[in-house]
């Protein structure tokens, strides 16, 4: 009998390897009070941005500096704003083991990125609201490091908290784009439903991509980096009505669909 309890508590559980989007704070400050006001300001832009996201932050930046860090202050600031801090990287040997001892995991330094490499097997979305001293950007990983399909076609419906990467690839969606829900694509993104959730073209910097909706009323919608929420409504021209949305220069323009 004893044999047989210890052989279903081996089996009770695996362990499989996972990869899941975590959002990456560049820090470039030691200074937690700087910090905190940047941040506070950086989500007074967009609030509701984050959804107790996992946080990884990373201290290349200020990998050199002499000022100590303090993390159990960084941490708390990140939390009040509804992300999950759960490890660090970059950092000198003293910063990363004062992270641990605030309960931080340590996390592999990134890979340098050089022109010439393939593309990398985590792909980076950045979303930049302005210049200030916190750089946050949301890493979007993907397992397969092979070339996707010319057009990626979705035909069911996406509810809140799915998301959807087409990797090197135009995305076509058929169903409604729930808020909540988000859409990445490399290349263009085509919604022939309503558009609520967010929708991020040219994530790896194509500026030429574009987005259609038959019905756009996105939570938020971003080419190459550049991007912008439903803080700032959309014209009544656009709202709910078939339209695009395309990158010139640095400004997103949003035009109806004739």
């Amino acid at each position: 009998m004893a044999l047989t309890t210890a052989a279903q508590a081996r089996t009770s559980f695996d362990l499989k390897s996972a990869s899941l989007p975590v959002v990456a704070v560049l820090l470039k400050t030691t200074d937690a009070a700087q910090f905190a006001a940047d941040l506070a300001e950086r989500v007074a832009d967009a609030p509701g941005f984050f959804d107790n996201d996992p946080v990884l932050i990373d201290l290349a930046p200020v990998r050199e500096a002499e000022a100590p860090i303090d993390f159990v202050a960084i941490v708390a600031e990140l939390r009040r704003h509804s992300t999950l801090p759960v490890a660090v990287r970059g950092g000198s040997p003293a910063q990363m083991e004062a992270a641990r001892t605030a309960g931080l995991a340590a996390a592999p330094d990134a890979p340098p990125v050089r022109a010439e490499a393939p593309a990398p097997v985590q792909e980076v979305v950045r979303e930049v609201i302005r210049e200030v001293e916190v750089e946050v950007v949301r890493e979007v990983p993907v397992q397969v490091p092979m070339p996707g399909p010319g057009t990626v076609v979705v035909d069911k419906p996406l509810r809140s908290g799915q998301q959807v990467y087409a990797r090197g690839a135009d995305l076509v969606v058929m169903a409604v784009v729930s808020f909540g829900a988000e859409v990445i694509a490399d290349g263009n993104i085509h919604v022939y439903a309503p558009l609520r959730g967010r929708a991020i073209a040219g994530a790896r910097g194509n500026t030429e991509a574009r987005i259609f909706s038959t019905c756009l009323e996105p939570q938020l919608v971003s080419i190459a980096g550049i991007y912008r929420t439903t803080e700032t409504e959309l014209p009544a021209d656009v709202r709910g009505k078939p339209a695009q949305v395309r990158l010139e220069g640095e400004k997103l323009l949003i035009e109806p669909l004739a």
